[in-house]
């Protein structure tokens, strides 16, 4: 990758853990990855939204939205969706230094993308989640009809069809969102978050509150 010339960091006055005490939590990035479909996006977006009502500061990288701008110039080959990641992971970062809770919600389909955004984090800032899903099942979810467009040849380098998904071998958390109820899944992450110190025990509980999986 080439680096910029002519250039000096600098070192702001106002540091993350000055924002971390002003916000009364850690900074994360909780990286969500599965198959289109596994419920990433669904399962992001109610994890902000429970957060945000323990009046945590947090903020969602959607796969979809960042497309509309920060990345519209990318494809979905191998080597643009390399890109993608690299720019999603250097953003998420630039977002826990503000002292955000930064979630990601792309299928990240290569490990080596993956390993590639984790390196750039200090040890325990990057939570990988994997939401696992069959491809079956999620096929059937395929509101935008991606699946049965990619087996007719209408959509090339689509993952699980014409190009691969390699899963997590250790992630932080894997998530059933094949079988458990959003509110489960929802409780495993927040669990998680608890249990590694980045959010307070103290935080208002949250509604779902049944079984647990961390692992």
């Amino acid at each position: 990758m080439k680096k910029s010339t002519n250039t000096i960091w600098h070192h702001a006055t106002v540091t993350r853990n000055r924002r971390e005490q002003q916000n009364g939590h850690r900074s994360v990035v909780l990286w969500f990855t599965g198959l289109s479909g596994a419920g990433k996006s669904t399962l992001a977006h109610a994890v902000e939204e429970e957060l945000h009502r323990q009046e945590c500061r947090t903020f969602v990288l959607d796969g979809d939205n960042v497309r509309h701008g920060l990345c519209a110039d990318l494809g979905f080959s191998a080597e643009d969706r390399t890109e993608n990641i690299r720019r999603i992971a250097e953003t998420a970062k630039l977002l826990t230094e503000a002292g955000v809770i930064a979630m990601t919600a792309f299928i990240s389909p290569f490990r080596s993308d993956r390993e590639r955004a984790r390196n750039l984090f200090s040890q325990g800032d990057f939570i990988e989640i994997y939401c696992q899903a069959p491809l079956e099942l999620c096929e059937q979810r395929d509101v935008k009809g991606l699946y049965r467009r990619a087996r007719a040849g209408e959509v090339k380098d689509f993952t699980g069809i014409s190009s691969p998904y390699e899963p997590p071998l250790n992630p932080e958390l894997v998530v059933a969102t094949d079988c458990l109820p959003l509110e489960e899944c929802v409780s495993q992450v927040l669990t998680l978050l608890r249990f590694r110190g980045i959010i307070n025990q103290g935080k208002n509980e949250s509604q779902c509150d049944s079984k647990r999986h961390v692992s």
